[in-house]
């Protein structure tokens, strides 16, 4: 087995110009597969509020769903880096409580790091949970917590003084001590330029090529996600398709009392007559 992906391993990984594969997992049997294909990151994201859960958005999601779900995850995983995601206000209220929230990820969650999203406004935070020894990867360009704020899941960094503010961002939250930085959703051309100008590896999702590497929800790449589908995600596989003739099969041979026959079925010891 590979050794184990530490925020070390991350920066290696970028300073040899290989490409860092994370996928999203929210469960023991997902992570457990993704880990043993050798993804080098695992997100136990709020996106599991709208992927697993059934909410619209992330904004729902507690510090209870994260543990949660970041404890099944953490248990199946070997060699993949974990990070949990710290969800809609758990970091904004106090430090106290921010740490307190980060803590119980790490300790109670297994995760080995927690991603923040926001800029500036958050770098003081991320400095007192890193100064703490947890490890803090950093979000930017479309951050779904403020998705009401944006006005919607849109493209931003699109003009020059907002991207700006992404690349200044993405500097001030270097220098607080992030061990990575998300790019979510913003122009190739800017996530280009932040990557060649920051040490941290760059995780893109909808933000081109140039990043360090990649990441997709794992349902979407698969085509388990009903409804609509981001123009940045590839799907891969049509699990939903395969998912539904299984199941079809399945109610058939049942109504039909194909199923289980004798193979799938138990009798009693046969006693020898004395």
């Amino acid at each position: 087995m590979e050794e184990k992906v530490t925020t070390l391993t991350l920066r290696k990984f970028k300073k040899e110009g290989r490409k860092i594969v994370a996928l999203t997992a929210y469960d023991f049997p997902t992570a457990k597969i993704l880990d043993n294909c050798g993804i080098d990151m695992i997100l136990v994201g709020d996106s599991l509020g709208m992927v697993v859960l059934g909410y619209q958005s992330t904004i729902p999601v507690t510090m209870e769903d994260m543990i949660h779900h970041t404890k099944a995850v953490s248990r199946a995983v070997n060699r993949a880096f974990v990070v949990a995601d710290m969800p809609f206000m758990s970091y904004h209220i106090s430090k106290e409580q921010t740490m307190a929230n980060a803590a119980r990820l790490i300790a109670e969650g297994g995760a080995h790091a927690v991603k923040l999203e926001g800029g500036e406004e958050i770098a003081s935070i991320v400095k007192t949970i890193v100064d703490a020894g947890i490890p803090v990867v950093g979000h930017l360009g479309l951050t779904p917590q403020s998705v009401h704020q944006l006005g919607g899941y849109k493209v931003q960094g699109k003009e020059k003084e907002k991207a700006k503010k992404i690349f200044n961002d993405a500097k001030v939250l270097e220098l607080a001590g992030i061990c990575a930085l998300v790019l979510e959703s913003i122009p190739m051309e800017l996530a280009k330029d932040i990557a060649e100008n920051i040490s941290v590896p760059t995780i893109g999702i909808g933000a081109g090529p140039y990043c360090d590497g990649q990441i997709l929800v794992t349902h979407d790449m698969l085509g388990i996600t009903q409804g609509h589908r981001p123009k940045f995600v590839k799907q891969y596989a049509d699990i939903e398709k395969i998912m539904i003739e299984g199941i079809n099969a399945y109610i058939k041979e049942v109504q039909q009392g194909l199923f289980p026959n004798e193979e799938h079925s138990f009798s009693l010891e046969k006693r020898e007559n004395k």
